[in-house]
């Protein structure tokens, strides 16, 4: 009798020794779709104490909820992340805790109600059985946790920079296609086609208007077409997945690849590339037609033939703006088919200006530029798959060799010192012809020094990054952070190492294939106080969204709520950048406390280096 006494007058000295509150809870509200919400509970557990996992066999952690009004609970409760076993069998989860439980809404006015319950322990005593109660309003949070996607300011430095250089690019390249010797002979047919007349002056210029109109629509509806019924059929989630394939994956890539080596060898001679003569004779036979059926067969003509110049530009332009948000390449190829359209709006205008027009020898010598262009293009296309599985076949050194020889060989052509066959001999080098080769020579020899180390700056976002380079490459610095930085490649982590080191976390949304990303790691994470601050205030997170081959950790793994269990670390970065933060471009940076709050706007590309520096003060403010 006095044993049991003094067992249990122990056992409540124990528990008495225990603090009030070992885990103390917060809660966080986000919208995902079709009236689907996710409520997440974060429980921070005191230093030194740990708590149990939903599956423990004996102290699982529980959460009561009220009769549901106005909601229904979809799915049971999950924990994020994987609890550690310890050694007499038990699932144990220190320092943090999550639970996540989906409801579904019925309208507005909502509440979950319910409790926690839990129990807690450290290594010499146990706290007695705790609990906390909740009521929570069923809107999502505007400060809230990792779900929570956060919109982006006019002026913090969005993709909005990457899209406008993408825009500026494609106008560019849709005024330079009417210089290619595949665009420029359908300026006669043009011309002669609207010099027939109409009935009256505004008839005309309504026909040539829609002219250019149909010249748009053939090039981007199309692709409008592919984005809207991908995200009709499978949201916004499966269109992302599919860009995100094309961009990253190795078979796109290589076939592209193949695609511009093809091109080239077109333009050097080797062969021509034609549609089906059938195809080209029937919509050309169709464009004799009058009104408007004939103007609409007259543009469908000028897209086919110009295809075989105008396919790897528009190829180029799509890939590239395939890193950004769902609608940027529909902009963009918007831009290149209204730049490629407007010179034949212009002279169906005004037939008059073929006469200051003349075609000749000067045609093929642009195809044969174009060549060069191709094969240094091409690339890209190489390295990108070659980035993302790690294969190591076009380091740092290899890229900048090809490309020099490259484009000294183009110089070489421009001078006159090249000739491909059946090419007659220049009578001599004009101005154009002699800027042009001095301005490529001069671009080779900044690329020289790159082989021994040279940033090249310039060049950042096309050539492979810094850590490729082949006396420093080894397979353990396949993911690595610019410059040195410390951090790690885990949001789990950075979170967990923010909290010891009381610091915040900077998650940097990246990609093996991004340009846009090197370009601000070289010219931006470069600057020196910029290195000082995420050193000495942040952890950061380098999120990779296409890495291929490394599996993310097994507390990192997501399942989605169709069942699917993520497993990649690409997979998973992608997940959590478009489902927590509303993210579909990198690179795409975000501030966060030790507790997962989000801290500022998600902020893109922006070489501005002071108001880089103002977003990560604002962070720490």
């Amino acid at each position: 009798m006095l044993i049991l006494v003094a067992v249990l007058f122990f056992s409540a000295a124990t528990f008495a020794q225990a603090p009030e509150q070992t885990v103390t809870w917060s809660t966080s509200v986000s919208a995902l779709k079709d009236g689907l919400l996710e409520v997440r509970f974060t429980g921070k557990i005191l230093d030194g104490w740990h708590t149990y996992s939903l599956r423990d066999e004996y102290s699982a952690t529980e959460i009561d909820f009220a009769e549901p009004q106005g909601f229904t609970l979809e799915g049971a409760l999950q924990e994020v992340g994987e609890p550690r076993q310890t050694a007499s069998g038990e699932l144990i989860f220190e320092r943090r805790i999550i639970l996540v439980q989906q409801v579904r809404t019925a309208g507005e006015g909502a509440v979950l109600k319910g409790s926690i319950t839990w129990n807690s322990c450290n290594d010499t005593l146990c706290a007695a059985p705790e609990n906390w109660g909740f009521e929570i309003p069923l809107i999502p949070t505007q400060t809230a946790s990792l779900q929570e996607a956060q919109p982006v300011s006019e002026d913090n430095g969005t993709a909005g920079g990457s899209l406008w250089a993408l825009v500026l690019e494609a106008i560019l390249w849709g005024l330079a296609m009417l210089l290619t010797p595949c665009v420029f002979p359908m300026v006669p047919m043009t011309v002669s086609f609207f010099l027939k007349g109409s009935a009256s002056p505004a008839a005309g210029r309504f026909k040539a208007f829609m002219y250019g109109l149909f010249i748009v629509l053939l090039y981007t509806l199309p692709i409008c077409l592919i984005i809207g019924l991908t995200r009709l059929i499978g949201g916004a989630a499966v269109t992302a997945d599919i860009f995100n394939w094309l961009a990253t994956h190795w078979l796109p890539n290589l076939i592209f690849f193949a695609v511009f080596l093809i091109f080239a060898a077109s333009f050097f001679g080797a062969f021509e590339i034609t549609l089906p003569s059938s195809l080209v004779n029937k919509s050309d036979k169709n464009a004799d037609r009058g009104g408007l059926v004939g103007v609409f067969f007259m543009a469908l003509t000028l897209v086919l033939v110009s295809f075989s110049c105008t396919g790897p530009i528009v190829g180029t332009v799509l890939i590239k703006s395939t890193q950004g948000q769902f609608w940027t390449p529909m902009v963009t190829m918007l831009a290149f088919s209204v730049a490629f359209a407007l010179p034949f709006t212009l002279l169906a205008l005004f037939p008059s200006i073929l006469k200051k027009l003349k075609s000749g020898s000067w045609l093929g010598q642009v195809k044969i530029i174009l060549g060069f262009i191709e094969v240094a293009l091409a690339l890209k296309f190489l390295s990108i798959p070659d980035q993302t599985y790690h294969w190591g076949l076009l380091d740092r050194e290899v890229y900048l060799a090809i490309w020099i020889v490259v484009f000294s060989l183009l110089g070489c052509y421009l001078l006159g010192w090249l000739r491909f066959k059946g090419e007659e001999a220049p009578e001599g080098i004009g101005l154009t012809r002699l800027g042009l080769g001095i301005g490529v020579f001069t671009f080779v020899l900044y690329m020289i020094p790159g082989l021994f180390g040279a940033p090249l700056k310039a060049l950042s976002g096309y050539l492979p990054p810094m850590k490729y380079q082949e006396r420093s490459y080894t397979r353990t610095n396949e993911l690595e952070i610019p410059h040195g930085l410390p951090g790690c490649f885990s949001l789990s982590e950075a979170l967990e190492r923010a909290e010891a080191e009381g610091k915040r976390v900077f998650a940097d949304f990246t990609g093996h294939g991004c340009t846009n990303c090197r370009e601000m790691e070289a010219r931006v994470w470069s600057d020196p106080k910029v290195q000082d601050l995420l050193r000495e205030h942040f952890i950061i997170a380098s999120l990779y969204t296409d890495e291929k081959k490394y599996d993310a950790a097994p507390q990192d793994r997501i399942v989605t709520p169709e069942g699917k269990e993520l497993v990649k670390m690409g997979k998973v970065n992608s997940y959590i950048a478009r489902t927590r933060f509303g993210i579909n471009a990198q690179p795409a940076y975000v501030i966060l406390d030790a507790n997962g709050n989000q801290l500022t706007p998600v902020r893109g590309y922006d070489l501005n280096i002071d108001r880089f520096i103002a977003f990560l003060q604002s962070g720490l403010d």
